[in-house]
Parts: structure tokens; C-alpha cells; sequence
């Protein structure tokens, strides 16, 4: 997809402020991980055949769904949602898909609840690195950034079985996510499955 105007202004707006405003220690929610959902929202709306303008709330959302970090690290999302409703409406960017934007935000707030088709496949796009061969990388740098930022701290086995339940209770939203991803996930759950054991 090519970048249309507004896109191509949040694309670096955020860019720039994650860079200059995140907080030491964020080893997981950082401009990869951003930039990680951006593109699996991609994926996820083109096998879900989006139109163009539902892809745009969904990119939109994605670029400015973790920018809330810059403020605070629990609720989070609440300073998401201001910084891009300021950021859109100093774009005079329409009011009504502001508010799509803001829902797509909301729905990757934990425990997932998405009010949206737009906001399914954003929530999807947040849990795609549940899919990763190299997820054990990805829940390991969140156990570093839940250590520095919220002083909890984990055994191994803990750790193990918290990822555990958090990838067996989890569900995809999407056709996509539920045919496609979910069998990558799986392959996660049985890997720390051996672990337990």
C-alpha cells in the first residue's frame, strides 16, 4: 500500500515522538513493536479485504495505538487515544473516523474487547507476535520490561506458565487471524506445553 497523505504525517510524527519520548527499559513496547503491528495490520486487512478507507483508520490506529507510553505505562491506551485525537484533529482529519480511530485504539487494551471490524483486526494485528517462531524473544523482552517498568518480577516456571495461559486463553477475532494464525500460535502453546511438563 502506498502511504496516502495523512498516513505518511502520522508515519513520522510518531516515529519521531516514540524516538525522542519513550522511557528507558521498554525492551518490548518500543518503535519495533509499533512498527511489527503497523505491518501485520496490513496483512491482517488485506486478507480480511478492507476497503480503503477502513484500511486507513486501521493504519492510523496502529501507528498511534502504543504511543501513550511517552505518559504513562499502565492504562496507557487512555494517553494513546488523546495523542491521536489531538494529532487528527489539528489535521481537520473527519470527525467520525477520529472516533473509528479512537475505537481501533481501544481495542487493544487487555483483555481485548473490539466494538469494530476495523478495531478486530487492530486487536489481532497487537497478539500477531503470539505467531512468531521467535516468540520466546518477544515474552522475554516483556519479562525485562515488566521487571523495569512495574517491579514484577518472575521464576521461570511462573513466567512460563503465565505465557502459557495467556496464549490458551487467548482468541483471534478475525477469519484471518482465527484460520491463519491461530495455527502458528498453537505451535507456541505446544512449545511451552514441553516446557511445563
Amino acid at each position: 500500500m502506498e502511504e496516502n497523505k495523512i498516513i505518511g504525517l502520522v508515519h513520522l510524527y510518531v516515529l519521531n515522538l516514540l524516538s525522542d519520548n519513550l522511557p528507558e527499559g521498554m525492551y518490548f513496547h518500543n518503535i519495533n513493536h509499533t512498527q511489527e503491528v503497523v505491518s501485520a495490520a496490513l496483512e491482517i486487512a488485506d486478507a480480511c479485504h478492507c476497503t480503503p478507507m477502513q484500511l486507513e483508520v486501521i493504519i492510523l490506529a496502529a501507528w498511534f495505538h502504543d504511543s501513550g507510553y511517552i505518559k504513562a505505562y499502565v492504562n496507557h491506551e487512555d494517553f494513546s487515544k488523546a495523542i491521536a485525537e489531538d494529532f487528527l484533529e489539528k489535521q481537520n482529519y473527519p470527525e467520525e473516523m477520529v472516533g473509528q480511530v479512537l475505537t481501533c485504539i481501544e481495542a487493544t487494551r487487555f483483555p481485548q474487547n473490539p466494538k469494530s471490524p476495523e478495531a478486530n483486526i487492530l486487536a489481532d494485528a497487537d497478539m500477531y507476535h503470539f505467531t512468531k517462531p521467535d516468540y520466546p524473544s518477544y515474552e522475554q523482552r516483556l519479562r525485562k520490561e515488566f521487571a523495569n517498568q512495574l517491579n514484577k518480577v518472575y521464576k521461570d516456571s511462573e513466567w512460563d506458565k503465565i505465557n502459557y495461559n495467556l496464549l490458551r486463553n487467548h482468541a483471534y477475532f478475525t477469519p484471518y487471524g482465527r484460520d491463519v494464525l491461530q495455527k502458528f500460535k498453537e505451535l507456541n502453546i505446544e512449545r511451552l506445553e514441553k516446557k511445563l511438563m
